[in-house]
């Protein structure tokens, strides 16, 4: 995998695992030469996500709307920020740079960014995995909600174990690189925009 894309949140959060979880994960990627793509932020879990890949030698990949880039809210030392029209078209972007889908724990951004792109997998309009860096149990109350999903007959079995879902920092890796080239065989990894 030469590249995953990160979801997470602007903020800290209020348990410093979280945190201390993100910044493995950035210095983990960089040692892997994995590119880290992720929304160009530098505050919160997505600064420190940055700072760790960065501080470790590694290539972060920001995209970030004009508007939030204009209210200085862009990390100033990426390896490359992509200032783009809106919102739509970041996540867009984001989604064609990426092998591979986290989410890390955030708020309603990361749930919105997670559950489209996984949507998005459903529909076929890529084949890229979509994982779950489970910190501290951070997703359990999701997964909850998907199992009573399947269980009312609103979502299939199969959707659920699409999901990678890891607590620690070296299998979540190795599974999502191991499915990123699967994918990559398979005809229509890249993001089929046409479909969106």
């Amino acid at each position: 995998m030469r590249s995953l894309t990160v979801f997470t949140g602007s903020s800290l959060g209020h348990d410093p695992v979280h945190a201390c979880e993100v910044r493995r994960l950035g210095e983990r990627l960089a040692r892997q030469g994995v590119t880290v793509v992720y929304g160009g932020g530098h505050v919160g879990l997505m600064g420190v996500l940055a700072d760790a890949a960065l501080q470790a030698g590694g290539e972060v990949h920001g995209v970030m709307p004009r508007g939030l880039a204009d209210r200085e809210a862009a990390h100033p030392g990426l390896t490359r920020l992509d200032v783009v029209a809106d919102m739509h078209e970041r996540k867009r972007r984001m989604a064609e740079l990426g092998e591979g889908f986290l989410a890390m724990p955030g708020g309603a951004g990361t749930l919105e960014e997670l559950f489209e792109v996984w949507t998005w997998q459903h529909l076929e309009i890529h084949a890229k995995p979509v994982g779950l860096f489970d910190v501290d149990g951070f997703w359990q109350p999701l997964l909850a909600v998907v199992d009573h999903m399947i269980a009312a007959g609103f979502l299939s079995s199969s959707r659920r174990e699409s999901l990678i879902v890891e607590e620690d920092v070296e299998p979540l890796i190795a599974r999502l690189g191991s499915r990123a080239q699967q994918a990559a065989a398979e005809p229509g990894v890249e993001v089929d925009v046409s479909k969106i």
